[in-house]
C-alpha cells in the first residue's frame, strides 16, 4: 500500500511536467510547419518557369507570323544582347558659367552598351568618348544643370553626340545610354 501511494504521488508530479513538454513540442511543430510553408511559398513556386515558357512561346509565335511588325521586335531583342556597363576611367571635372557666379561640376559617367562587341568597341574608343562628353558638358551652364530637366537634357545631348562620333568611327551607335552615376555641382 505504501508503494501504491508513492507511485500515485510520482504520477501526479510527472503529469504537470508532461503537459508542459507536450505544449512546447506542439508549439514547435506548428512553428516549424509554418516556417516550411512560408519558405516554400517564397522560394518554391513555379511561376517564374511558367512565365519564361510563356514568353518564349509568345516570341516564337510572333516570329512565325506574316505581319512584318511582329518580326521587328523579335529581331531587335535578339540583336541587343546583354546589358553591359563601361565606366569612364575618371570623373569629368569642369567649370560652367552661371547667372550669379561660375560653378565647378564633377560628373561620373558610365555607358550602357549591349553585347561584348559593343563593350570592346566602347573601351577601345574611351579617349574619343571622353573628349566628346567633355565638349558637351562644358557647353552647358550652371542654371540649367541645377534643374532635373537640365540634367536630362544634358544626358540626351551627350548620347546624341556619342552616337554621332561612334557612327563615324565604328559604323554603329555602340552606346545605348549615357548614365550619370555621380553628379556634384559647387
Amino acid at each position: 500500500m505504501a508503494d501504491e501511494k508513492d507511485e500515485s504521488k510520482e504520477l501526479e508530479l510527472d503529469n504537470p511536467g508532461k503537459k508542459k513538454k507536450m505544449i512546447i513540442i506542439i508549439a514547435l511543430v506548428v512553428v516549424l510547419a509554418a516556417a516550411a510553408g512560408g519558405a516554400y511559398f517564397f522560394m518554391g513556386g513555379s511561376d517564374d518557369a511558367v512565365s519564361q515558357e510563356q514568353l518564349d512561346a509568345e516570341l516564337d509565335s510572333g516570329s512565325s507570323g506574316d505581319n512584318a511588325d511582329d518580326g521587328a521586335p523579335v529581331e531587335a531583342v535578339a540583336s541587343t544582347g546583354t546589358a553591359l556597363y563601361v565606366p569612364m576611367p575618371r570623373p569629368f571635372r569642369f567649370n560652367v558659367p552661371g547667372a550669379a557666379r561660375d560653378r565647378f561640376v564633377e560628373i561620373r559617367v558610365q555607358l550602357l552598351v549591349r553585347g561584348s562587341d559593343n563593350e570592346e568597341a566602347a573601351k577601345k574608343h574611351v579617349p574619343l568618348i571622353e573628349s566628346t562628353l567633355l565638349a558637351i558638358f562644358s557647353m552647358s551652364n550652371a542654371d540649367d544643370l541645377a534643374t532635373s530637366a537640365g540634367k536630362i537634357s544634358l544626358k540626351q545631348k551627350s548620347l546624341a553626340e556619342v552616337h554621332k562620333v561612334m557612327k563615324e568611327v565604328e559604323d554603329s551607335n555602340v552606346v545605348e545610354k549615357v548614365l550619370f552615376t555621380g553628379f556634384v555641382m559647387q
